[in-house]
């Protein structure tokens, strides 16, 4: 397992951060602040991508905030966006205008049942109660992703945020991931050409999961998902799995 571990970190290149948020929506600093931030921190190559949903009306003034600062650095920078799966079949709740977006980052932060989109808290009491059964809680966030990355990948090249993080979040092990769920994920991660983000910020994927989907051929990124500017860039889940 050790040297399948240190093959994984030679796999990455870790002077990339694919996801970080600005003051724009979650984050707390400028793009500019941010930028600046990866330079000191030794990248070569970031990727925005703010929170966005059907009310987002600033997408043109973080689109060009991030074209302005292409010309400050010798970085990388890519306009992106994390939008929620919000339905089992996968529907995204997108921004009106998409035209301002290089990339994708797809989010399964609530379980999109038919009957409702639950909150962690809420999957918990359900299971709690024997509502859902852990079983059931796999299979529909497995489902809700890679109909989700299927969906968004028509329009965008895809990336996968905090990656079935969901599961931690309502108290289960990723080892109710059974073998064909696993199966099933990695494939629509790999047919879409999805970079999976090793989240820094969320403690995830687990070191399992990035086995399976390495095996699998899935092109795996670091990504701090940082909120802060002084966050990006810098590993230690990231090394660690």
């Amino acid at each position: 397992m050790g040297a399948e571990r240190e093959s994984v970190i030679e796999a990455l290149d870790l002077t990339i951060d694919a996801h970080v948020h600005t003051g724009f929506a979650a984050g707390r600093d400028s793009v500019g602040v941010v930028v600046s931030a990866a330079d000191q921190a030794g990248l070569t190559a970031l990727t925005f991508a703010d929170q966005v949903g059907p009310e987002t009306t600033w997408l043109s003034a973080y689109a060009d905030a991030v074209r302005r600062a292409r010309q400050r650095t010798e970085m990388t920078l890519r306009v992106a966006a994390e939008v929620e799966v919000v339905q089992p079949d996968g529907w995204l709740a997108w921004p009106t205008d998409l035209g301002h977006l290089e990339a994708v980052s797809v989010a399964v932060s609530r379980l999109p049942l038919n009957h409702g989109l639950y909150a962690p808290r809420e999957v918990r009491a359900m299971l709690t109660t024997g509502e859902l059964t852990p079983e059931q809680v796999a299979e529909g966030l497995v489902t809700a992703t890679v109909q989700g990355l299927q969906r968004a990948s028509r329009y965008a090249p895809t990336q996968l945020a905090r990656p079935l993080s969901l599961l931690a979040q309502v108290g289960l092990d990723d080892a109710v991931i059974t073998p064909d769920l696993a199966a099933a994920f990695a494939s629509a991660c790999r047919e879409t050409g999805t970079l999976v983000e090793i989240s820094e910020a969320w403690r995830c994927p687990s070191a399992r999961l990035v086995a399976l989907l390495r095996a699998a051929h899935v092109t795996l990124v670091p990504a701090s998902d940082a909120r802060y500017a002084a966050e990006v860039g810098h590993w230690q889940y990231v090394r660690r799995v």
